[in-house]
Formats: structure tokens, C-alpha cells, sequence
């Protein structure tokens, strides 16, 4: 007997010890009982426990074909290092990330060619009008951001991102509680009881995208997802036409730690919604292990709309899905406006409170 006082309690994980009168195991911390029957399946069931394997497969990807790129140029901005590509009939442009002007550096080369595009589906003059609407609602947004011709700065660009296939197989293991609580005439009585949850499943995962631009902040490319790989077609150059893209300066295996964490993210949350709302008083996970299956990641451009601006030496930044009109940005707002406005509200409140107090003393 003296190897099952090598057990710890699983409600509390202090050392559990044999009770002989009740014939059971007891922890003499929470004074839960168990049987041994119990105890051995849980232990069986920890000793299956394993780390999560995310590993992916290597595909080299593709490759420029000989004059295939010979229509694309190379563009630098000098004030950021920002670089883009464009066609040979872009003209004199600004940087789509800091607004200044770029210079042709000559012709593309290297990095490998995108498997796929989604065309942009929204033009800027769509993407024009859906930015005046949004700005239209801010009422203490800056002038500088309502002008017309700084709403002409918004430019489309395709941005380089990652996007990862994979099937997951899953387990997970939760702590579980249900309380009884009830009373007599003198006491009030609480009953927890502690049960042990174990889900496992499969799930599959296509298009998870990681954005491959240092240039551009993770969170703002991700705040305007979805893109809807459906509408994806294989890359011509064809599609850059008019457009600015981006060359992927964070490569896949750089990126290959977001498209992990994205993926655990989403599996927990899909077998946490299995046992929430299965009446329990609470549930906490003590132990996950995701392993990954046929996992692969292509190249991808999506498209974007961009607007960058100064505002009192602060750098701000619109984005704008080019497929399904979503979008977001970090907008400041006008500190004189607010004061005046501010001002104003105060100033009728005062003169309500004079006016309420003269009409309490003529009463």
C-alpha cells in the first residue's frame, strides 16, 4: 500500500492517504473521497499525457520563370525602407506606409513568386466613399482627415501573407465543479463536487493567414480578416496592373510561431464551447496537446487599401479589405474640438444651475 500515498488529490493536489474505516482514499486538505477504481483511471488517463507536435511540411515553393517579372519594377522609399513593387507604367508614387515619395530602383528580382491572389473587388473610388462614410460618424476627428484631397492618398496594395493548411487532432482535459448549496433552520450547507472533463477530436484548419510584412502592425492586418479564399485565383502579374504590392520581408518559418498559436487559439476555444453551459460552476483546462497533421503554407497576395497620415507628430493608419469593404484604423481625435465642445456642455449646465437657484429663491 505505501505506493498509493504517491497519489495527489485532483481537486486540490495535496498527498491523498488510505482512510481504513471508510475503505477509501481521503485528502485530509478538502476531504474529498475516492475510491481506487478512480484513482487508477486517472492515472492511466495523466500517463497518456503528451506535448504539442506543430511541425510543418517544407515545400519549396515557386519560382520566377525567365521574363516573367520583366513587366515589374522595384520601388524604395528612402524615409522608411519601405519596398514595393509595381508595373513598368507606375508613375511617381507616395509610400503606401509613411506617405513620402519613392524612388524606382530598377527591376524585380528574387523572392519567390505568390501561388495565389485574391483580385481586388472594391475600387478606390468605393474605397473612397465607404472611408468618407465611416469618417462622416467621427465628430471630433481632425479636419485634415475629412479633406478631400488627403482622402486621395488611400492607395491599393497587395500584402504579402502566409496561409496555413493543416488537420489537428486534439486533446484536452478540464477541472470541473458543480455546487449544491441547501439549509436547515440553524445551517447552511455547500456541496462541491469535482469531476474531471476529457475531450478529443479532430479539426481541420485551411487558409489560416499570417501577414508577411514587418511594415505593416499584425493586429491592423488581422483586424480586417476574413478574406474569403474561395474567390483565390492562381498569380499573374496580370493583376497587379494599377496596384502597388509588397514583397514578404518575414519569411514562412519566421511566421510559422503565429500560424501555432493562432491554430491553438482556435482549437481551444471550439472544445471549450463543448463543456461550457454542460451546468457546471466552473470549468478551468489543466492540460491540452494539439498535434498537426498534413500541415502546408502558400503564398499568398491580399488585397488592401491604405492610408497613412501625421497627425501632431503621431503616425495613423487606415486599412481597408479590397474584397470585402471591412475596415479599421486607429483615428485621433481633435483636443481643441473636445474642449470647445466640452466647454460649451458646461457652460449650459452652469447657466441651468444659476437659472434653477434664482427660480428657488423667488419661491
Amino acid at each position: 500500500m505505501a505506493g498509493l500515498l504517491q497519489y495527489k488529490c485532483p481537486c486540490c493536489g495535496g498527498a491523498i492517504e488510505w482512510n481504513s474505516t471508510l475503505q477509501k482514499m481521503k485528502c485530509p486538505y478538502c476531504d474529498t473521497e475516492f475510491d481506487l477504481q478512480t484513482l487508477q483511471a486517472y492515472d492511466q488517463e495523466l500517463a497518456t499525457d503528451s506535448p504539442d507536435s506543430m511541425e510543418w511540411q517544407s515545400e519549396p515553393g515557386s519560382e520566377w520563370t525567365e521574363g516573367e517579372a520583366s513587366g515589374l519594377r522595384v520601388y524604395v522609399c528612402k524615409s522608411c525602407g519601405g519596398e514595393i513593387v509595381g508595373d513598368a507604367n507606375t508613375a511617381a508614387t507616395s509610400c503606401p506606409y509613411c506617405g513620402n515619395p519613392v524612388m524606382m530602383m530598377g527591376n524585380f528580382s528574387g523572392h519567390l513568386k505568390p501561388d495565389y491572389i485574391i483580385p481586388f473587388k472594391l475600387d478606390k473610388q468605393a474605397a473612397k466613399n465607404a472611408l468618407k462614410k465611416h469618417l462622416a460618424t467621427k465628430k471630433l476627428l481632425p479636419a485634415v482627415f475629412k479633406d478631400e484631397n488627403h482622402i486621395d492618398e488611400i492607395k491599393g496594395l497587395y500584402v504579402p501573407y502566409w496561409v496555413f493548411n493543416a488537420d489537428a487532432s486534439a486533446k484536452m482535459r478540464y477541472k470541473a465543479t458543480r455546487v449544491r448549496t441547501w439549509s436547515d433552520p440553524q445551517w447552511v450547507y455547500t456541496e462541491t463536487g469535482y469531476f474531471q472533463v476529457i475531450r478529443g477530436g479532430y479539426l481541420g484548419f485551411d487558409h489560416v493567414p499570417v501577414d508577411g510584412s514587418s511594415k505593416l502592425d499584425d493586429t491592423l492586418m488581422e483586424s480586417i480578416e476574413p478574406f474569403n479564399f474561395q474567390e483565390a485565383v492562381p498569380f499573374q502579374t496580370a493583376y497587379l496592373a494599377g496596384y502597388l504590392a509588397d514583397k514578404y520581408d518575414v519569411d514562412k518559418e519566421t511566421t510559422v510561431n503565429r500560424a501555432n498559436e493562432r491554430i491553438k487559439q482556435s482549437t481551444q476555444q471550439a472544445f471549450d464551447q463543448t463543456v461550457q453551459g454542460q451546468g457546471y460552476a466552473s470549468v478551468a483546462n489543466e492540460y491540452s496537446s494539439i498535434q498537426l497533421m498534413n500541415g502546408v503554407a502558400k503564398y499568398v497576395l491580399y488585397p488592401v487599401w491604405l492610408l497613412n497620415t501625421t497627425w501632431e507628430n503621431n503616425k495613423y493608419t487606415f486599412a481597408m479589405n479590397g474584397q470585402t469593404g471591412k475596415f479599421v484604423g486607429d483615428l485621433p481625435m481633435d483636443k481643441k474640438l473636445y474642449w470647445k465642445k466640452w466647454g460649451l456642455i458646461a457652460g449650459i449646465a452652469a447657466a441651468f444651475v444659476y437659472g434653477a437657484s434664482w427660480l428657488f429663491q423667488l419661491l
